[in-house]
């Protein structure tokens, strides 16, 4: 009978596990109580949280995470605050793993909606009869943009605004304004007065040697064609800071 060798150091290999795969469910297999869509239409678009109507506007989720995962994903990297999404722009949205480039379009869409809504007001054109009225008229423009913009309003001798326009959006930092662009729009629209607005995306309300400088380089442009410089605003969620109330104006014999 021929012998049979056993390696002693032999170990009989321990059995593979197989890995369970969990796949989330879909919202659309939720209990219909849970559902946002459902939800809305149920009891109306105030019943719903802001992270559900986010999650709404996606639509769909991926695999491992449902619409509702992604909308608190976005959320929590805003610190859940709609001004902080408000600055996401396209490719920070398409950072996240399901948002690709459709529905990354389609969150700024809605938001873009929302502040132009905020904007409705303002195309009564309304008299701005103090720094106070330009500044609620400018936050709806400037506030919660990502990069710095640079806004005139061009206003008759009474002071109704007759026009408004974005002259140059430039980086996080700062913006180039060309006195020529200004002042050919306050030609063509017969504007005697312009109100200068801008935003700090960081937040200060402080103006730099720069805002200083285009503020009396517009105004000496504004003095040759008998067009004032009544101010110039930086803008914020926070505030406003005025330059003529800084002396910026005044500096010049006024």
């Amino acid at each position: 009978m021929q012998a049979i060798y056993v390696n002693p150091s032999y170990c009989e290999p321990a059995p593979q596990r197989r890995l369970k795969v969990v796949k989330r469910r879909r919202i659309k297999e939720w209990p219909e109580d849970d559902r946002p869509r459902e939800k809305m239409l149920r009891a109306g678009p105030a019943a719903v949280s802001i992270t559900e109507l986010l999650a709404i506007i996606i639509n769909s989720g991926t695999p491992e995470k449902s619409a509702l995962d992604l909308a608190r994903d976005i959320l929590g990297s805003c610190g859940n605050d709609l001004r902080e999404l408000e600055r996401l722009d396209m490719r920070e949205l398409r950072n996240f793993r399901g948002i690709g480039a459709k529905k990354a379009a389609t969150i700024l869409a809605a938001l873009e909606l929302c502040r132009r809504r905020q904007m409705c007001p303002l195309l009564e054109k309304p008299v701005v009869s103090s720094i106070e009225d330009a500044a609620d008229y400018l936050r709806p423009l400037l506030a919660g943009q990502p990069r710095e913009s640079f806004y005139v309003l061009f206003l008759n001798h009474a002071n109704k605004v007759v026009y408004q326009s974005c002259i140059s959006t430039g980086g996080i930092t700062s913006t180039t304004v060309d006195p020529r662009v200004v002042f050919q729009i306050a030609l063509q629209h017969k504007a005697t007065r312009i109100l200068l607005s801008h935003n700090h995306p960081s937040g200060t309300l402080q103006p730099s040697k720069a805002d200083i400088n285009i503020t009396r380089k517009l105004q000496e442009g504004g003095r040759l064609l008998d067009i004032e410089v009544l101010d110039h605003l930086i803008v914020s969620e926070n505030g406003y800071h005025s330059l003529r109330e800084d002396g910026v104006l005044r500096d010049l014999g006024e």
